[in-house]
């Protein structure tokens, strides 16, 4: 592994030390709004500096060291934007415990000309950056350490094969994970598409950083006007399954598409190998929101297997 990751500090008053002074502390606290499962705060100091800390249980500290770890990967290749990480941490608190992720504070602005296209030449370019250095040993697809997909584990215990990994590390356990959800005839069929991934899927030309929740929920628009990746579920692994990922809840426009195919050319008939990738995503909001998504995973399934 060829990274740096960021510090981590066993209280907030002690990294705010560390990173700016002995006599910096908090001045002001805004609670933001943010997603599901984090709380999410501007931090105003006292030497006038405004930054970023999202928030959860002590216990949950691995949440925060995983996106440090994924911001860190995407920023080392060079090709997109990421907030800065200054550091990630616990804190005993007043109360009850808590651990911290701190982030440069970004300032949304407004959408430079090109945006989507430019979105879409980035992220190629990082689909097409070596990845050779997020393994700490052998391995082609997977990451040096697990993570999280939403509030769910991910498994990125490396593999040579894609596929091999795409259905032990991906589908398998998010399919056990929604066994009392399915029918007898459904556990058949499930098997079935496990059984004859490779029938599906193809191996990738290259393995590919991938963002590994890219939605629009999880790209925004920094002070400059150029695209920033947030939130990632980072691994190494096939670039269709990012883009696959943008089309599931609504999509980006056209012009992203057309720009990322002239960019990073896609393997022939990508488009029957998309509903697949999103079958893991689909499986891991039905383990988080419930049965809403069980008509969406099983007809998946039956389009592949059925």
């Amino acid at each position: 592994m060829n990274i740096t990751l960021p510090p981590n500090y066993n209280s907030l008053a002690g990294a705010l030390v560390a990173l700016f002074g002995n006599s910096v502390a908090i001045a002001e606290t805004d609670r933001l709004s943010g997603g599901d499962i984090n709380k999410a705060y501007g931090l105003t100091l006292t030497n006038g500096k405004h930054i970023f800390m999202k928030a959860n249980a002590k216990q949950n500290a691995a949440f925060f060291t995983a996106e440090a770890a994924g911001l860190t990967a995407i920023e080392k290749t060079g090709a997109i934007g990421t907030p800065e990480i200054l550091c990630t941490g616990t804190d005993d608190g007043e109360d009850v415990g808590y651990s911290f992720l701190l982030l440069k504070f970004i300032k949304g602005g407004k959408q430079q000309k090109n945006y989507w296209q430019e979105l879409a030449r980035n992220l190629a370019k990082m689909h097409k950056a070596d990845t050779s250095i997020y393994f700490e040993g052998n391995g082609k697809f997977g990451f040096f350490q697990d993570n999280f997909i939403g509030a769910r584990p991910q498994c990125n215990t490396p593999c040579d094969s894609w596929i091999s990994f795409f259905r032990d590390n991906r589908l398998a356990p998010q399919f056990k994970a929604a066994d009392s959800y399915f029918e007898t005839n459904d556990r058949k069929l499930v098997t079935k598409l496990l059984d004859h991934l490779e029938e599906f899927l193809v191996e990738p030309e290259k393995p590919s950083l991938l963002h590994g929740d890219l939605w629009s929920g999880n790209v925004m628009c920094g002070p400059e006007g150029k695209a920033m990746l947030i939130d990632p579920a980072t691994y190494v692994g096939h670039a269709e399954a990012d883009l696959a990922m943008t089309e599931l809840f609504g999509g980006f426009p056209p012009e992203f598409y057309e720009a990322y195919r002239e960019a990073n050319p896609l393997q022939p008939e990508y488009e029957n190998r998309r509903d697949l990738y999103n079958l893991y995503q689909l499986l891991n909001h039905l383990n988080l929101f419930g049965p809403t998504y069980l008509g969406p995973v099983l007809s998946i399934v039956a389009e592949y297997v059925g």
